[in-house]
């Protein structure tokens, strides 16, 4: 039989720990690593057949029927944990939600401690002091609800109100941020501050709308020039390929005009790795076999560009690939284009998205409508032309 390891009690003064630990992993090779995880206070587990049950239990996919093991103290890292094992992957393949489960939640305050002895005002509080945005924010509370939810499900955690304290948590979603919409004349401005590759993958950002992500993670074999279409299947986030994107509708192809072929088909060309196989906007440094990093590009290239064309940017001010989307949608609409038709483009799932948070109005729009509202209010007799 393979050995389980061992329980060994922990002074917590002088370990910092509180209660009964594992020593090995569970098959017992120490070729495999050591696990080495807190149980529980020895006030929870007296005996230690009471430690080996919770042991057990915490290393059993969640089934249907589990409502009945005794749920112990599990902390929300352990719950978080579960999730991404067990749970849906796509909601974690998103780089915030990634971030959030890997690293954020599991190591907060409430990620170390036990799940049922957390308040909403402690959460909210925990929430109020993350340095981010409060979208960023509200997606955290959302994740760790849905954590909480699923744990309820198969037993983990008491099915009541009281069990998922994030029902009661507030949080804006509200956001600060006001990009920069950059109109069709600054972005021909901004195309002649760039060359090569920079200047390609602006161009096809600024006139597809598609993701930074979703470009870098683009391969040759992608773009199909003869159906005039790129075929989106992967982003590139940080320093990970995730084979799957944000929403089903984020996966429609995206148009590809002659034009947009045209520069495509010259980078294609110059590039040393221009294989189907290959990446469209591969990393020279890592010899072809990863992406290049979109942030050092925003930084050493687009910015420096948009500065030159005249775009005013503050110290510190939020700017890159994602205002070019900000850009087309706002024109788009603004040229009078079918808001059906913009929302394909971006590939929304739903449409008040593309007119809340992308379609900004321009001053000429504002005074344009305003005009003609005034020449329907007067009288013929003092029509003005």
């Amino acid at each position: 039989m393979a050995q389980r390891g061992w329980i060994t009690k922990q002074d917590r003064k002088k370990k910092d720990q509180s209660g009964c630990t594992t020593g090995t992993s569970s098959s017992g090779n120490r070729k495999e690593g050591r696990h080495t995880w807190t149980v529980g206070s020895v006030a929870s587990f007296p005996r230690e057949k009471d430690a080996w049950l919770e042991i057990d239990r915490r290393h059993m996919k969640p089934l249907p029927d589990q409502s009945a093991i005794r749920t112990g103290c599990l902390t929300f890292g352990d719950l978080a944990a579960s999730y991404m094992q067990n749970g849906m992957t796509k909601l974690h393949d998103n780089s915030v939600h990634r971030k959030a489960l890997h690293r954020r939640l599991p190591a907060a305050p409430m990620g170390q401690e036990c799940c049922s002895g957390h308040s909403p005002l402690e959460i909210e509080s925990w929430l109020g002091s993350l340095p981010h945005s409060n979208p960023t924010k509200d997606k955290i509370r959302r994740i760790m609800s849905i954590v909480y939810t699923r744990a309820q499900k198969y037993g983990l955690v008491p099915r009541s109100d009281s069990s998922n304290p994030v029902k009661w948590v507030e949080q804006s979603a509200k956001s600060s941020y006001k990009p920069i919409v950059l109109d069709p004349a600054t972005a021909a401005k901004i195309f002649e501050q760039l060359s090569g590759f920079e200047l390609t993958l602006t161009i096809l950002v600024a006139a597809t709308g598609i993701r930074i992500s979703e470009a870098m993670g683009l391969k040759w074999g992608d773009i199909d020039y003869q159906n005039k279409q790129i075929n989106l299947r992967r982003v590139w986030v940080g320093d990970t390929i995730v084979e799957q994107l944000k929403t089903e509708d984020s996966e429609a192809p995206v148009p590809l005009t002659a034009l947009l072929a045209t520069h495509l088909q010259d980078w294609q060309r110059e590039t040393v790795y221009g294989r189907p196989s290959d990446w469209v906007f591969a990393s020279a440094r890592s010899k072809g076999k990863t992406p290049r990093s979109s942030s050092v590009l925003t930084w050493d290239h687009l910015r420096p560009a948009a500065i030159a064309a005249g775009v005013k940017l503050k110290k510190g001010q939020r700017f890159g690939f994602h205002n070019f989307r900000h850009g087309l949608a706002s024109w788009l609409v603004n040229q009078g284009t079918d808001v059906k038709t913009v929302q394909g483009l971006l590939r929304h799932s739903n449409v008040r998205t593309t007119l809340g948070l992308y379609a900004h109005q321009v001053n000429s729009s504002m005074l344009a409508a305003q005009d003609a509202v005034m020449r329907a209010m007067q009288p013929e007799s003092q029509a003005v032309n």
